[in-house]
């Protein structure tokens, strides 16, 4: 039977990730997410997304020492980015210069296991440095050398504030990136999984993914949802500006998921997490907002908050610009993306599905000057 949006249709299988949306639960290679979330980290969740295990301590070391040490781009890839309008979307100079990684790649023709994992390490790596540059640049501040010995997520940081962040700013968003490591076959994924299919490269099938992310229905609701919190500013004003937004039969963003039917697991952390650097700031406005908002949206609508929805005052709160939110979730998902890709190759088949044709048959030809 055909459906629309290709909804609860499996095209393939995975030993990556499950998604139960009946029971409410994330699984990365048989771990739950909560446990992920409350103990690990966004490197070692990488290394158990890509190698399906969870490393021992000198595997951890070896692959969080070759992720650090590729952070610094290509001098060419900073004067490029210098010369790209100031006034360009993120996800755009992002998906262009991840494109453009490949040039300055030396195992750019090798399609191996190895090199691949070589390249996706890269990936990971420098994804982070191109989106905290592209901020830098079009402030017109010059980018600072990354610092090897951070993690990723307090390399970025550091790179896009230009101090180190205190330890519980670099766990928060550490947390937020394991958080959006992977989800499944979504959109983004299903598109590098189809580029792969093709034998391209893995920047040519990330650059797929990214092109998908970047629309509004897969990436970008956090960015609404705190538009939106902006636009109200006062917790007096949420219920009523929700309802307004009712009226107008307008989609209020950061609620309801197309697998889950229950709580998000995923949005348990952030909620807390939005409470707690909430408190922290001074700023609890935000957290007080979204908690009404949710628990309205939940006793009138039955609709719970995902993912979306508590990481927009979590990443506002780190001080991190409204527009950077979806290059952070596609910074994140470049574990996944590259986990899928990997498995992809593994047990290669060209995706080819077909068209059930809905066109008009057997016209004939009319000459144009008849027509």
């Amino acid at each position: 039977m055909l459906k629309a949006g290709l909804e609860d249709v499996v095209a393939t299988t995975s030993a990556i990730c499950d998604v139960n949306g009946k029971e409410g639960r994330l699984i990365y290679r048989g771990f739950d997410i909560h446990d992920l979330a409350e103990h690990s980290t966004f490197e070692e969740v990488i290394y158990l997304l890509w190698f399906g295990r969870l490393p021992n301590k000198s595997e951890l070391e070896k692959l969080s020492s070759e992720l650090h040490s590729h952070y610094a781009l290509a001098p060419e890839i900073v004067t490029a980015m210098k010369m790209f309008p100031k006034t360009a979307v993120t996800m755009e100079v992002l998906r262009t210069i991840v494109s453009m990684l490949s040039f300055y790649d030396p195992d750019d023709l090798n399609t191996s296991r190895e090199a691949t994992i070589h390249k996706a390490v890269r990936l990971a790596a420098q994804m982070p440095t191109i989106i905290a540059y592209w901020d830098n640049i079009r402030n017109g501040k010059e980018p600072k050398q990354p610092k090897s010995e951070m993690s990723i997520a307090a390399n970025f940081l550091y790179l896009l504030k230009g101090s180190a962040p205190d330890d519980i700013s670099a766990k928060s968003l550490d947390v937020a990136l394991i958080l959006h490591a992977d989800h499944e076959l979504n959109a983004s994924t299903f598109a590098a999984r189809v580029a792969a299919a093709t034998l391209t490269d893995i920047y040519s099938a990330t650059t797929a993914a990214i092109g998908t992310l970047k629309g509004p229905l897969h990436g970008g609701a956090n960015q609404e949802v705190m538009k939106m919190l902006l636009a109200i500013n006062d917790p007096k004003n949420a219920i009523q500006y929700v309802h307004t937004l009712f009226e107008k039969h307008q989609k209020i963003m950061g609620f309801g998921h197309r697998v889950y039917k229950t709580e998000d697991p995923r949005a348990s952390h952030l909620r807390k997490m939005s409470e707690e650097l909430g408190k922290r700031t001074g700023e609890i406005k935000w957290f007080k907002m979204s908690s009404d908002i949710e628990e309205m949206m939940l006793k009138e609508k039955n609709i719970h908050a995902n993912v979306d929805f508590y990481s927009a005052s979590v990443y506002y709160l780190l001080g991190i610009p409204i527009d950077l939110f979806t290059p952070i979730f596609a910074m994140s998902r470049m574990a996944g993306w590259a986990a899928h890709i990997l498995e992809q190759l593994d047990n290669n088949r060209l995706i080819r599905p077909r068209a059930e044709y809905t066109g008009p048959t057997n016209l004939k030809y009319t000459p144009i000057d008849k027509r």
